[in-house]
Formats: structure tokens, sequence, C-alpha cells
């Protein structure tokens, strides 16, 4: 080798290293040194002998996970008499003896078993493919890192959804829409012949989380990711992920064939059409036979679709299904639909546009509605539309990346806000039918279901910006392999496996966590309030924009404050968008003294001096919420400060700044938006909340023409 090229590799593994070095890019898979001796004379026997059955890359992997886990936990043998062992194996395959005593026939090809047999001196993972036993890998060291006793273990795990899903919304310049972490992590211009650690660092982080599926590019999409020479990049992509169980999705624009094909149309019922969309498929297939399928945005925000063609949501969806059926391909066709021209409530027409359709989607497709009918706001009533879809299989859409949540700046743990979607009683079955039983498919036995979060991941050394971000990353992939698990569990876990298991840092930490959501709401748009951000970025409050080209993408269009009062009426009175949602929510939202008051505003147009049931003002109370959402911000800054001793320096002195943004931010939010409403109220703000600083011109006045997140084509 010349030294030119010596040098080369030394520098890009010196690269590497650093990288990888910093502080948060081993995420939740940092595997601390355990300082309680009495735990690791315990159990640092089982990782001195383990049994590996098999030999497949997926086997490979489980083998360098736990020599990780074995190096960092310093697991060395204390005990080398105590004929402790770990095994590893598919349970068709394990020693006879301990094959009769695990039952792994209900678990499907993903779910796993731990079992601590033989008084305590064998410990089993088990399950029914590789991919399984990696997912029970994960689950074990999962329960070291949290300090578990794993003396009698007892776990069954399977997943409840089938398709849990990143969806990256990264360009092929690797810019990304409403990315917040720095460039796109796929280096497009250098595959497939460069593959850098951090794709394989990446598919281990959700492996470990239970994610198996990637869409690589933007919803908005570029029919070029289509074309061979990008498929060729994909491949490479792909065949990392693999021995980790994820596949990868693309995303299909709609226009695709006339854009690559040469063709006039993309009528999805032409014939030309739909050969040229199977044979993209044959393509696609032939270098990547695992490849999942296609997302697809389409007649939304100015993406091709069939509308165009005077053709269904159904007709498009059901042509692409068509294309990718004999290779087991899925088709996510977006709910994410609003149009100009209709001049019906926003909030209605995803409803509008496919309730029609319910049963006539092909059995290879999954609608991908949004938690929220509006568009991933701090809080919104789950989607109407997964009450009313009995006969089609609805797949969640959740965004991980904060882009109405004060981007990577502020501290916003999102598992809260998913929990609290997943909960919510849609009555389409009766009492208890819950969102999470539509999506995993208990209350209509589907027979596809599927769960997506929209990425947070970019190139910064941390992956996510924000130190605290990783924990929506993570939290989603809980939630994506259990919808009924509590976001309390969720932030415990997070803490203790990135932190520290000392209950003086968990508890006050968990609190921070599980309260922080609400900060947010409270500060930025309280009871019911709703997309009163600024325009275009979405970054910093802008209730006063009302000069955008289509009514629905001014903030005036959701808060209709005038001196009459605010909010937007959805009841019979008004838009009748509360006809969408089973009868005992639109008989009890109907009444303003029965609305639960988080969604107040979303469902009424009300008086600035509404007695509340606190017998304050709706003006007071709106103004005490904002208050309340600055106080909340300096009580987490306050539990920050006591957490030094626990935390890396580096991750404890940025998360210290990023309050200090997010204080100041807060702020901004509470005075801006009181300065704005204040003119329709002429209410005098109450004792408790101070003046603004300056008046509302200033507030008009601030301009964030460079927030990062926007997509360059707009």
């Amino acid at each position: 080798m010349k030294l030119k090229n010596y040098i080369a590799l030394a520098l890009f593994s010196l690269f590497a290293f650093n990288i990888q070095a910093q502080p948060g890019y081993e995420l939740w898979l940092d595997y601390k040194e355990i300082d309680d001796n009495t735990y690791k004379e315990k159990y640092s026997p089982f990782f001195t002998d383990i049994e590996l059955i098999g030999n497949s890359s997926t086997i490979s992997i489980i083998k360098e996970e736990l020599q990780l886990a074995k190096t960092g936990f310093a697991l060395e043998n204390l005990n080398s008499d105590s004929n402790s062992k770990l095994i590893v194996g598919i349970q068709n395959v394990l020693p006879s003896g301990i094959r009769s005593q695990i039952n792994t026939e209900n678990l499907g090809d993903e779910g796993y078993t731990i079992n601590t047999l033989n008084n305590g001196k064998t410990l089993v993972i088990s399950g029914n493919s590789d991919i399984a036993l990696l997912y029970g890998t994960f689950g074990l060291l999962r329960e070291i890192q949290q300090r578990n006793d794993i003396s009698d273990l007892n776990i069954e795990e399977e997943p409840k959804i089938q398709k849990r899903v990143l969806n990256h919304w990264d360009n092929l310049d690797r810019t990304v829409e409403r990315g917040y972490a720095g460039f796109s992590i796929w280096d497009w211009h250098l595959l497939p012949e460069l593959i850098k650690p951090e794709y394989k660092d990446y598919a281990r982080a959700n492996s470990s989380i239970g994610i198996n599926g990637t869409v690589l590019t933007n919803v908005n999409s570029n029919a070029l990711i289509l074309t061979p020479h990008y498929i060729e990049k994909v491949k490479a992509l792909a065949e990392v992920f693999r021995p980790y169980g994820i596949q990868v999705y693309l995303t299909a624009r709609f226009s695709a064939p006339i854009e690559l094909g040469d063709l006039d149309t993309a009528d999805p019922l032409d014939e030309n059409v739909r050969e040229w969309w199977k044979n993209i498929a044959n393509e696609i297939y032939a270098e990547i036979p695992d490849f999942g399928g296609f997302l697809v945005k389409a007649d939304s925000e100015g993406q091709p679709g069939p509308f165009q063609y005077d053709r269904t949501h159904v007709d498009g969806a059901n042509m692409l299904a068509e294309a990718v059926a004999p290779h087991d391909g899925i088709i996510m066709w977006r709910a994410f639909v609003y149009s100009e021209e209709d001049p019906d409530d926003r909030a209605k027409q995803a409803y509008d546009q496919f309730i029609p359709y319910d049963g006539k989607f092909a059995d290879n497709v999954l609608v991908q509605v949004k938690n929220g009918a509006i568009d991933f706001q701090p809080r919104e009533p789950f989607h109407p539309m997964f009450g009313a879809m009995p006969d089609t299989p609805l797949m969640m859409e959740f965004q991980i990346t904060q882009e109405y949540l004060g981007f990577s700046s502020h501290l916003v743990f999102l598992p809260k806000l998913f929990e609290e979607v997943l909960d919510e009683d849609t009555y389409a079955e009766g009492e208890n039918s819950t969102v999470a039983k539509v999506i995993d498919g208990t209350n209509s036995n589907k027979k596809l279901t599927g769960i997506a979060g929209v990425a947070n991941i970019g190139t910064e050394k941390n992956w996510t910006g924000h130190p605290f971000g990783q924990a929506n990353w993570y939290g989603f992939g809980r939630l994506a392999w259990d919808p009924y698990m509590d976001s309390e569990d969720i932030a415990q876990e997070w803490l203790k496996m990135n932190f520290s298991n000392e209950e003086d840092f968990v508890k006050p930490m968990t609190d921070l966590l599980l309260e922080s959501r609400e900060a947010v709401v409270n500060y930025m748009t309280p009871l019911g309030l709703h997309h009163i951000m600024a325009t275009s970025h979405h970054y910093g409050p802008g209730p006063w924009v009302d000069n955008l080209g289509r009514p629905e993408w001014n903030p005036v269009y959701y808060h209709k404050a005038d001196k009459n009062g605010i909010g937007f009426d959805r009841t019979s009175s008004g838009s009748d968008a509360l006809a969408q949602y089973a009868t005992p929510i639109e008989e009890n939202y109907s009444n303003p003294e029965t609305t639960p008051e988080k969604y107040l505003l979303w469902f009424h147009h009300l008086p600035w001096d509404y007695e509340m049931s606190n017998d304050k003002t709706l003006w007071d109370n709106m103004a005490l919420h904002y208050q309340k959402g600055v106080e909340q911000v300096e009580e987490m800054q306050a539990t920050w400060k006591n957490m030094e001793q626990y935390v890396n320096k580096q991750e404890f002195e940025k998360t210290s700044k990023l309050l200090e943004i997010q204080l100041k931010e807060a702020k901004w939010w509470r005075d801006a938006c009181l300065s704005y409403f204040q003119q329709f109220s002429e209410m005098e703000l109450p004792a408790e909340v101070p003046e603004p600083e300056h008046n509302l011109e200033y507030y008009k006045s601030i301009d964030r023409p460079y927030a990062p997140g926007i997509n360059p084509s707009w």
C-alpha cells in the first residue's frame, strides 16, 4: 500500500474515532461500566461462557454486541467456578434439555424470550429467527443497563405493530426538510463505494428499539431516486441494514412516469403507466429483494397525484400496490391532504377525501394518517379518521423532529404526546376503542399494521442536535413496538441507559421530561390554540400573519381572534368538524363546559370574558397558561443545575445553554402572543403575568429567514 493510502486510511480512521468518541454519539447504547461490584460478581459469569447457535451475519452482530457490552460493563469473570452460561439460539435448535423449557410458538418472526433456567445458572435468549435473537439480545442488555435483577427472568416480548418505520425527509442534496440536526446522514455522492460507519451505527440503534424499516427520502420526493444510478446506492444501504432486520423504502413521486419514462401522463388507470410502475418495481426488487415498498405524498401541498386525472386516492394507491404486490411490497399512502380550492375547514378535508373509500384499498396498502387533523401541533385531538375507517389499515404518523415545538433548541419529551394520542378513545367500536387499538389491528384484526415517525436525525455528532432529542427517537421506537407502554417507564429507561441509575437523578429528571411537553403547550398554544407559529419555517410566534396566498397558511385562520373572542368553532354552529367524531365525543365536545379545557379553543370560539371552571375569565386563564409555561422552563433549569454530577460535562453545558435559549424564547412566545391578543380582548393582564418587555410592533418585526429545516425548493 502506498504511503498516501496509509495516510488517508489513518485520517479516515481518526475521523471516525473522533465522531464516535463524542458525547452522545453512542446514544442509549453506551454501555457504561457497572460500579456495583455485587451486581457485577453475580452476573459477569454469563458473559464469560456464551454459546451462540448459528453462523449468519445477524449472529455475528449479536456476538459483537455482547462483546461491546462485556467490555463496556467491565464484566470480567469474577467467579469462574459458577458454571453459569448464556445461550442464544432459535428455539428449534437449542440443546434438547433447554428446548423443552422454551416456548416461542406464538411469537412470530420477531418476538423473543429471555429466561433464566437451571436454578439461575443458565440464561437463554430465544425466538424463531435470528432477528428475534438480536431483539432479545438488546432486551437483555437493556435490563442490565438499568441494573435490573436478571436472576429469575421470564420475559416474553413480541411487537404489536408489524411495520415500525422511520420517515426521513432527506433530500438528494443532503438537506433535510424539517431537519434540525445538520445534513442528511446519507452521503449519496460517495455511495455505493463508501459505507460510512454511521450507517451501521444507525441500523444498530434502530434495531435496539425494534424499528424495522426506514424511508430514505423526503415525502416531497425527487423522481431521480428511482433511477438505476440511485438504486445502486440504495442497495448498498439495504445490505448494511439487512442483518439488523431493517427494510428500506423509498418515496415515489407520482409524476415519475412523465419525468423519467417519457410518458405524457401519470394517469393511474392508463395501462402504459401501470406497466411503467411494474417495470420500476421489478428493477428495484431485482437489486434489493427485500425492498419494503413506497411511501407516497400525493395531491397535497402542490405534489402531483391522481386528482389531476380525475382519479381517486384509491386509484393511485392501488395502482402502485399492484406493482409491488408480487414482491410482498407495501404502499404507505399519506392522508395529509388539503386544498386551497376547498373552502371547508382544513381539519375536515382528509376525512372527507378518504372515508368514502373505506375498504376499497388493496390489502397491501396502509393509509398513513398524522396523529391530528392539522399538522403535528404541540397538542391537537386525535385525527377523526382513526375512528371512521374500520375496513382500512391505518398507519399512525408521528413527528419525532420538532417542527412546531422549538426545533432542536427546546427540550420536549415527545413520548408523552405520543402516549396521549394513543390512549385517546375513538369510540369506534364502543368504549375503550383507543387509537392504539385501531393502529395495532385489535379492533378489526387487520392483516397489515404500521406506525411511522418523521426522523430527527442528522450529521450532528450526537445525531439529534439537542442531547434530549435522542429520547424522542428512543421513545418512538419503544411505543412502535408496544403502543401501550407508559411514557414514564420510557423516560426512566432512557435516563438510566444514558446517564445514571441513581434515584436522585432518575426521579427529578423523569418528572422534568414528563412535564416538558406541557410546558411547551403552555407557552406556545394553550387551551387548544394551534398553528399560530411564524409561517414557512414555523419557528417562533406569528399569530398576526394574515397575508399569505392560501387562507389555511395564515395563523389568523386558526385562532380567529376578534373583539368578540377567540377560537375555531368546529361545532354544528361552525365548521361542524365535530361531526366527524363518534357520537359520545361529538355530544361531549359540543358544549364548552364539557369540552376538555386542553381542546377548548380547538372546538369553540368563546368570548374573552367567558368564565371557566376556576371562576376566572378565558383571557386570564390564557395569560396564566403562558406565564406557567415560562415558569415550568425555569423549573427545568433549576432541576438541571442539580444534575451536573451525574452527566458528562459537555452534555451538561450544552443542555444548560439550550435551556437558556428555551427560557428566552418561552418569554418571547408569552409576550408576543399576549401583546397581539390583548388588542382584541382589551383586558388587563393578571397580576401574576408581567407586562411584555416590548411593544407589538417589535415582536412583529422579528424575522428568521434562515431558520433551519426549510425545503430549498420552496
